[in-house]
């Protein structure tokens, strides 16, 4: 196989062990065997439900089976698609482009932008594993972490090397994923027998909105290493935009199956506090990314969170003597504080926050 050095001579995080050898995977980015991917477990039998939102722009009427088509996607996978969703392709591809263009920039300019701190705005991130030892194990990609709301303040903290394409581009994107998640929760809220309106006051104003311009380049050995870890989402809802290289995959009942990439489509999934608030009956599951030899891929997934301060915990409506509630109440802080102690670990988050088994209602 050969690789673009030009290429990989950007990716100073990818250390080459001289500019004129072939691009190796050096220890550092090694997983332990049993954290390895075993690409040929992966299942292609099974596939997330794809769901056509034109039904609802056709026949308004409508919005009630497709709320149902999603409510049964998040009850089976936690995940599905959407197409036909109303965002301008043409929005989504100056998005990937600038993404693209994005993580070419030479190693010295994005460089200025790494940062270990999870309290940092705007920063550029290696995922990790932090194995026995203490040693890390990096992911094989690069993360560029940022807010998108307002919108106006977003833009300006964005670095002037990052160019007035990136600028341009997610300010476009973002107002259009805003009005998309909306329309998500509607729909959502309706799939749980609630006002349509419900998940959105019930997550409160001022959410916590976060942007995470995602690249994986070609990797030498996919069997030895990860794009990102198996983990779930501590948000409430990612709307998540891909290329046309697949990567993501999905665990359903003890099996990782792949997402295949969809022209002009979205994958969407449920993260920890839309299942805390339907008590369970709606799923964040472990998702993953892998790599491949070939070709490099980029996505752009958009997190939509509470407010640190909104009290999140099992919707009232939704227990009773035979759903009794899974999880206490908590401040959204408090798991964030718990999400970042776990960092570098398997985290498992939202089970810190369950009742005991037999806890009256």
């Amino acid at each position: 196989m050969n690789f673009n050095l030009n290429f990989f001579k950007k990716m100073k995080s990818f250390q080459l062990a001289n500019e004129s050898s072939p691009l190796s995977l050096t220890p550092q980015f090694i997983l332990p065997e049993h954290k390895r991917p075993h690409l040929s477990e992966v299942t292609s039998l099974d596939s997330i439900p794809i769901i056509d939102l034109s039904y609802i722009d056709e026949n308004p009427c409508s919005s009630l089976e497709v709320a149902h088509k999603i409510s049964k996607a998040c009850e089976e996978f936690g995940f599905f698609q959407i197409v036909n969703h109303g965002v301008p392709e043409q929005i989504c591809n100056k998005m990937m482009k600038a993404i693209d263009d994005l993580f070419e920039l030479p190693a010295e300019q994005r460089d200025i932008l790494f940062s270990t701190d999870h309290a940092k705005n705007i920063k550029l991130v290696n995922y990790y594993l932090q194995v026995e030892g203490g040693e890390k194990v990096k992911m094989w990609s690069e993360c560029f972490s940022h807010p998108w709301y307002p919108i106006h303040d977003v833009i300006q903290l964005l670095p002037e090397n990052f160019g007035a394409q990136y600028r341009e581009a997610f300010t476009e994107y973002a107002k259009e994923i805003d009005a998309l998640v909306r329309r998500l929760l509607s729909l959502l809220s309706i799939g749980l027998g609630l006002e349509d309106d419900y998940l959105l006051k019930k997550l409160g104003e001022q959410p916590r909105l976060r942007a995470q311009a995602n690249f994986y380049p070609p990797c030498p050995d996919p069997e030895l290493t990860l794009g990102l870890l198996d983990h779930t989402d501590s948000n409430a809802l990612t709307v998540l935009l891909q290329s046309q290289v697949s990567g993501l995959q999905v665990n359903k009942d003890g099996k990782w199956i792949s997402v295949p990439s969809i022209p002009n489509a979205f994958v969407i999934n449920l993260a920890d506090q839309i299942q805390v608030l339907s008590n369970g009956r709606y799923k964040s599951v472990n998702h993953r990314v892998v790599t491949n030899k070939a070709r490099s891929r980029v996505s752009m997934a958009m997190f939509y969170g509470p407010n640190p301060d909104t009290i999140i915990g099992p919707i009232q409506e939704l227990i009773d003597e035979e759903h009794p509630p899974r999880y206490r109440n908590y401040r959204f802080s408090e798991f964030l504080e718990e999400f970042f102690n776990q960092q570098g670990t398997r985290r498992m988050i939202k089970e810190v926050f369950e009742l005991p088994f037999n806890q009256a209602v």
